[in-house]
């Protein structure tokens, strides 16, 4: 028999064990990119719901879980895409739909800069900051400004922090007061850092 002929079934046994081998590694490359995923959906989501407190009314805190609930499980389903495990479910289709809903309370730009916030990126945080506060759609452009709050006074610069407090003051209908804008930024900052804390970041930027 000529060794360099192989019966079939031979090459068949070889596949099957070569596929045996690489789907374990396969699979949990795509369970890290799933836990990846749903860990940023969650604290885009948690800091998007508590600047939706700040912008709409309500408990900062509370507003930040709901946020993180949906932010998981968006983040999670774009994740399994990513690594080829996840299948398109009405469940993840509503989901996804919840996360978006937030972009478009927030608007596009302030949305955009909430991932930079949470991770210390506080020029990015700003420049999207600046620009949702010129925006004509009043709800944005007081996103854009407690975004820009929220990144001064979290790079430890509170005075430029306060000195945009009569801009939310004017803006913003259910803020009487500077002292209250403070009120509201401190609660906010003291948030911010039990999310980051919840999802191993660093509490306080370097």
């Amino acid at each position: 028999m000529n060794p360099k002929k192989r019966d079939p079934l031979h090459w068949i046994t070889i596949a099957v064990i070569i596929s045996l081998m690489t789907f374990p590694a396969c699979s949990k490359q795509s369970m890290q990119r799933t836990g990846q995923g749903a860990a940023t959906g969650s604290v885009v989501g948690a800091v998007g719901g508590m600047v939706t407190a700040l912008v709409f009314g309500g408990n900062v805190g509370e507003a930040a879980a709901r946020g993180a609930v949906y932010g998981g499980s968006t983040g999670a389903a774009a994740g399994a895409m990513s690594g080829a495990m996840a299948d398109s479910n009405q469940k993840k289709a509503q989901q996804a739909a919840e996360l978006e809903a937030l972009r478009k309370r927030l608007g596009d730009d302030a949305f955009q800069g909430l991932e930079a916030l949470v991770q210390c990126k506080h020029d990015i945080a700003q420049g999207y900051g600046r620009t949702a506060a010129k925006s004509n759609n009043p709800d944005f452009a007081l996103a854009g400004l407690w975004l820009r709050v929220l990144s001064y006074a979290d790079s430890r610069q509170e005075e430029l922090a306060q000195a945009l407090f009569p801009a939310i003051v004017a803006k913003d209908g259910k803020i009487a007061s500077e002292s209250q804008a403070e009120t509201k930024m401190q609660d906010a900052l003291l948030k911010l850092k039990d999310i980051r804390q919840e999802y191993n970041l660093p509490a306080k930027c370097g």
